[in-house]
């Protein structure tokens, strides 16, 4: 990221681990130096609705609310929820998608198709990386570390100390989780590198 102030928006849906994921992310950079604000917006997260974070960190950053069209990166845990904020992304932002396809009610119900969003990503100008971090963390043996090979994904483009971002995870994951989220944050890199 080449800005004074880098700008992160991570989506997902309800019980992701959105919020972690971004917790991760503010605290390794808080750990590097970083001035940090972030703001999270949880919607209908218990009901499997939207759920967006907001991290900026830089020298000095007033304000945690990214406006359309600023974000450097977009780490979207879902396909769809890709979409639906890409908006957010500059022109030279880019994004990491997580290849899961979880089917919102209009398309459970048969009321809507799930959309290409590859397609639409691509027929907007988006920058983006699919990530395959559901087939990983099955491969890991925990469905729940797709958040952490995300942040790996995304470490992979912010100029963090690898330091700050295992004793971020050591401050916010308990210990018996820590060896399989170590794993999948390496995991995540080297997808993403």
């Amino acid at each position: 990221m080449q800005s004074e102030t880098t700008s992160i928006l991570i989506c997902g849906t309800g019980g992701q681990g959105i919020l972690l994921a971004s917790e991760i992310i503010s605290t390794a950079a808080m750990l590097s130096g970083m001035d940090v604000r972030k703001s999270e917006i949880h919607g209908m997260a218990q009901r499997g609705g939207s759920v967006v974070s907001q991290v900026r960190f830089g020298k000095t950053v007033h304000s945690p609310m990214i406006e359309d069209g600023a974000a450097d990166l977009l780490v979207s845990m879902e396909k769809l929820e890709a979409l639906r904020w890409s908006h957010f992304l500059s022109p030279a932002g880019r994004a990491l998608v997580c290849d899961l396809e979880i089917a919102p009610p209009s398309v459970s119900t048969g009321q809507a198709q799930y959309p290409d969003v590859l397609g639409e990503l691509s027929a907007r100008g988006v920058s983006f990386r699919l990530i395959d971090g559901f087939g990983e963390a099955r491969t890991l043996g925990n469905l729940r570390v797709v958040n952490t090979i995300m942040v790996g994904a995304a470490s992979v483009g912010l100029d963090l100390p690898d330091a700050s971002w295992r004793d971020a995870m050591r401050g916010l994951i308990p210990e018996k989780a820590l060896e399989v989220n170590f794993k999948a944050f390496d995991r995540g890199r080297e997808l993403a590198g």
